[in-house]
């Protein structure tokens, strides 16, 4: 009767962890069903790189590190908006700067090593890179070092 109650504890307790063992909840598996849903852009294999297994652009090399022009970043995997032109300035870092986001549109995850913060796509959870804090480039204070790659520019329309 001890092993029988053991073997139902342990299968109630498998079918309500996730992969990492995390408990999951009825809105997780909505949300994960709902990203697996979602129609994405279809993306090359450096674009793979970078948005899905964490890379990093080259410094100085990425097609929006030096770009001002007036107009949106988007997400390059689903088309989110994610930053404004407004928002972005020149850090010298070798990436695209920002120092704020579209409300709502990026998701802050402690690195692994704890020492940095990563942004993601809050959409699609596509990398986007890093936001550090407390560095005085603006009055805001924040930088979000975002990789090229991840982004696409919407030009805004002259009026």
């Amino acid at each position: 009767m001890k092993n029988k109650f053991y073997f139902i504890y342990l299968i109630l307790v498998l079918s309500t962890t996730s992969c990492n063992g995390q408990a999951t909840t009825k809105n997780d598996k909505q949300t994960t069903k709902n990203k697996k849903d979602m129609q994405l852009n279809p993306l090359t294999e450096a674009e793979k790189r970078v948005i899905l297994f964490k890379g990093t652009d080259r410094p100085f090399t990425g097609e929006f590190t030096d770009k001002f022009d007036r107009g949106t970043y988007i997400c390059r995997q689903c088309d989110a908006p994610l930053y404004r032109s407004d928002d972005k300035f020149h850090s010298n870092c070798g990436w695209p700067s920002f120092d704020d986001e579209i409300p709502g549109a990026v998701k802050k995850i402690r690195d692994a090593d704890g020492q940095r913060i990563e942004i993601i796509c809050a959409k699609c959870d596509g990398h986007l890179g890093h936001v550090f804090y407390g560095e005085g480039f603006t009055d805001k204070n924040t930088r979000h070092c975002v990789n090229s790659t991840s982004m696409k520019f919407i030009q805004k329309k002259v009026e």
